[in-house]
């Protein structure tokens, strides 16, 4: 598969909106001690959606592809529930929209895996 049909997969795009979304987050609340290991385990988490799809879509067959999408859905769900714990230090008009993005690339990946498992 090549790049650009990577780059055309609407979860891939929207992760690394997301992606580029949490570091500028975390910048937020980058001096605040409680806050250090969340911080790195997001910016990890969002960066596995990415690189989970990126390695998935290079591989041969559907089933080790969908086991990459697999690995990327779990990380955007673990994504999503730091943002939700995250609302103790960061205000809800920012994370709101983030727990929105999180769930359309949930969405996608999903009915994507649905759709390579029924073939």
């Amino acid at each position: 598969m090549s790049q650009e049909s990577l780059n055309e997969f609407g979860a891939y795009r929207k992760a690394r909106v997301l992606f580029d979304f949490v570091v500028d987050d975390m910048r937020g609340i980058e001096t605040i001690p409680a806050c250090w290991r969340l911080i790195g385990q997001q910016i990890a988490s969002a960066d596995s959606i990415c690189a989970n799809i990126e390695e998935g879509h290079g591989r041969r067959g559907s089933r080790e592809y969908i086991q990459f999408l697999l690995y990327s859905r779990g990380s955007a769900r673990e994504t999503r529930g730091r943002y939700e714990r995250l609302m103790n230090w960061l205000p809800e008009t920012l994370v709101t929209p983030r727990l929105a993005l999180c769930d359309e690339i949930i969405s996608i990946l999903t009915a994507t895996i649905r759709n390579l498992e029924s073939r």
